[in-house]
């Protein structure tokens, strides 16, 4: 059985989909639960979508949604040329990829971080594309999920909509968190890392923030929440790694530190992580959060609320505090001083996040994958 990753995109590439394919494909490969990823170029069909999205726009006045229709995923398809009579197994990130109906020697199974559904309403992403053709995508998310082996999602979020939102079996519903996407053999020829002191004027508050979107993310809440700590007397400073400096706003407890990349200046990066007392995700709509993982591999414990599938990321207080969602920066303030009242008692809970760090890795996620794939 020939076994492949596929994603809407190129699954060798670490610059496909913040990287999830690659780290997959490597854990996966290494243990032989996959042979290899697919290379799929979705921007050569950019001319395709151009006359598709005017077609939309003259027919229904919405001219979005080419990345879900059944000619963008027979095109994107075709780039890869499999062997319709070749006995095949698909492990595929995106819910309308193969699209159906497939050849009979070949199995398909999911696993995604959030259905369709779900970006089209937590993302907004449905405001910009018609319903009767959100309604068919639906159906067509609907049907893959229905004829595959099994559907397996980042977190629980995904799982209960793939359920309720398509009626699907629930013993063919399984849930399997994502790793850190962090190469490990790099890792482990780091030098270790004193944990950060505790917060003073000399070395104040360290609140990290990583990823591109600075506003869905929470970088606004963060620089609420600096200033309401500032006001109680403990230093702190917002260390924003991803998006473009010029973009983010000028704030005196915000550093931003651009991009930082994990594989050409992976020594910097880890060193950066380490260096914050907490990382933080206060998202307005997150699928699953991967940042939350690769903190935890570096043990470093993550302040977070329970929007979508983050809470799939923090399976235990050993990991960081899951807030109710969009909490008051006063609420998130009041725990982050208790906590760090007895900084003797953070260092230890730190310690404790580093001696676990393998179970926020690919590794044990494939692990987890095999079990279930068989």
């Amino acid at each position: 059985m020939n076994r492949q990753l596929l994603c809407c995109g190129d699954a060798t590439d670490p610059a496909t989909w913040s990287n999830i394919p690659f780290f997959l494909l490597q854990a996966g490969k290494a243990s032989g639960l996959l042979d290899g990823g697919l290379a799929l170029h979705p921007e050569r069909l950019r001319s395709r979508q151009r006359l598709w999205n005017l077609a939309q726009l003259l027919r229904t006045g919405r001219p979005g949604g080419f990345q879900y229709s059944r000619g963008f995923a027979r095109a994107l398809l075709a780039q890869a040329h499999l062997d319709p009579t070749q006995s095949l197994q698909l492990l595929s990130h995106f819910p309308l990829l193969p699209p159906q109906p497939w050849p009979r020697q070949w199995t398909i199974n999911y696993y995604i971080d959030a259905t369709i559904c779900q970006v089209f309403d937590a993302y907004g992403i449905g405001s910009r594309i018609a319903p009767a053709f959100q309604r068919r995508v639906l159906e067509r998310e609907r049907q893959g999920y229905e004829a595959a082996g099994v559907v397996i999602c980042m977190c629980r979020w995904a799982a209960d909509s793939v359920i309720a939102d398509y009626g699907i079996d629930p013993a063919k519903v399984h849930v399997v968190p994502g790793g850190a996407n962090l190469d490990e053999a790099t890792l482990a020829g780091l030098a270790s890392q004193p944990p950060p002191p505790i917060p003073n004027p000399e070395h104040t508050l360290r609140l990290g923030f990583l990823g591109k979107d600075w506003r869905r993310k929470g970088g606004p809440f963060l620089l609420q929440l600096a200033d309401v700590l500032i006001d109680r007397g403990i230093p702190t400073v917002v260390r924003a790694i991803g998006p473009e400096p010029s973009t983010l706003p000028a704030h005196p407890a915000l550093q931003p530190l651009g991009f930082r990349s994990k594989h050409s200046d992976m020594d910097r990066f880890v060193a950066e992580l380490r260096s914050w007392h907490f990382g933080t995700l206060f998202s307005e709509a997150e699928a699953f959060g991967i940042s939350n993982r690769e903190c935890q591999r570096l043990g470093v414990p993550v302040l977070t609320h329970a929007v979508g599938g983050i809470a799939s990321t923090v399976p235990d207080e050993g990991c960081g505090q899951l807030f109710p969602a969009h909490p008051k920066a006063e609420e998130v303030a009041d725990w982050i001083a208790g906590r760090l009242d007895s900084y003797e008692g953070y260092l230890a809970w730190r310690e404790a996040l580093a001696q676990r760090g393998q179970e926020f890795t690919w590794a044990a996620a494939v692990e987890q994958l095999a079990g279930i794939l068989g």
